[in-house]
């Protein structure tokens, strides 16, 4: 083969190859760019889109509603089930208990079964006992604002009583309390405290050298000292056998208790001197106060406040019948004429500790 066709067959086989590669299908479309570009902008707007429905559906859903702790409480009270004050205990723990749908429950412990006063109290500071009711003369043994109850004659009715204890300078005390590590939440009546002894007392003069028992305070002790008696102090629980055995004469307390206790029985000669007129405080550890919310604290503090009325009403009436059964029981009731010599004897107890409560006795006056 001569030179010539060689170099045209090679021209030509070049030729092909180049129309191979630059050849195609025409039936394949080619994407264009912008078009794929804009195609993805617009799938990313519509799950944007989506994305944020689904989000406001979420957030129309009713979130449930915190479901608030529930408490089971303990109540102390020293007296019988169908005492004034342990009936006032008991409409107390009914008033939480329904105001909070159950969610608060306060069980009522009466006839002493978690222990005396004064050991009570003890258990209401160290948070063992949730609530208890007491005589505010222990309570000087814990704060000695309450001493200012155990002053002698400082009130003239049961009346000017209340007339203080629902004054501002009544829910000061109450205040006061919290720095004992507790929570004052109310007053309760007491009626006036008398004497009675297993011995005849018609007179100032029959107290004389008579073994009365009184609460543990000072200002109690210096007052059968002043009336020339023997101060002896003893837990409530224990008055009945110790005046039965002799181990003291005499006792001093209200109407009510006088008759519940049975006191009677042992001690039939009750004096009208109306000493002291020192009220009940119903108070709660600030230990269990700490752990609730302050819709609870003000939810518990107001059932307190409006079980205030209940309690005095059941005391009054319990009260007329207290002095009708001890009186058809025998018992001898001795009238006080003027206690003005009474009162003169105590004037010492009031020259020797009255200072400190003189703003408190200040306000007790300005509400005769």
């Amino acid at each position: 083969m001569s030179k010539k066709w060689i170099l045209l067959s090679v021209a030509t086989l070049l030729v092909v190859l180049v129309l191979a590669a630059c050849g195609g299908d025409s039936n394949v479309s080619q994407e264009d760019p912008t078009e794929a570009t804009d195609n993805t902008a617009d799938e990313a707007a519509d799950n944007t889109a989506n994305e944020e429905e689904n989000n406001e559906a979420g957030n129309n859903e009713a979130e449930p509603a915190e479901e608030k702790e529930s408490y089971q409480f303990r109540l102390a009270e020293t007296h019988a089930p169908d005492y004034p004050t342990t009936l006032a205990d008991k409409h107390f723990a009914e008033l939480v208990g329904e105001r909070s749908d159950g969610r608060i429950t306060i069980d009522v412990f009466p006839s002493a079964s978690l222990g005396e006063e004064s050991a009570v109290l003890e258990q209401v500071q160290l948070g063992s006992i949730d609530f208890t009711r007491t005589s505010a003369g222990p309570m000087a043994e814990f704060n000695e604002d309450f001493g200012v109850f155990s002053l002698p004659y400082i009130f003239d009715d049961d009346d000017h009583v209340w007339n203080f204890l629902l004054s501002e300078h009544g829910d000061n005390l109450l205040k006061s309390l919290e720095s004992s590590n507790m929570m004052g939440l109310a007053y309760y009546s007491s009626g006036a405290r008398h004497f009675y002894s297993s011995e005849p007392i018609n007179s100032l003069e029959d107290l004389e050298g008579q073994k009365i028992r009184v609460q543990q305070n000072a200002i109690n002790i210096d007052l059968m000292n002043a009336l020339g008696a023997s101060a002896t102090p003893m837990d409530f629980g224990e008055v009945f056998s110790g005046l039965q055995t002799g181990v003291i004469d005499a006792a001093e307390n209200n109407y009510p208790s006088y008759y519940s206790t049975r006191h009677f029985e042992v001690a039939p000669y009750y004096i009208l001197d109306g000493h002291q007129r020192v009220p009940e405080v119903l108070v709660a550890s600030s230990s269990t106060w700490e752990i609730l919310d302050e819709e609870d604290q003000e939810l518990i503090k107001q059932a307190a406040i409006d079980s205030i009325d209940f309690q005095r009403e059941n005391w009054a009436e319990f009260e007329a019948f207290a002095e009708e059964e001890v009186r058809a029981a025998g018992a001898t009731i001795i009238e006080v004429d003027d206690v003005s010599v009474w009162q003169e004897a105590a004037s010492t107890v009031i020259d020797e500790h009255g200072e400190q409560y003189r703003e408190v006795l200040d306000a007790i006056e300005s509400v005769r």
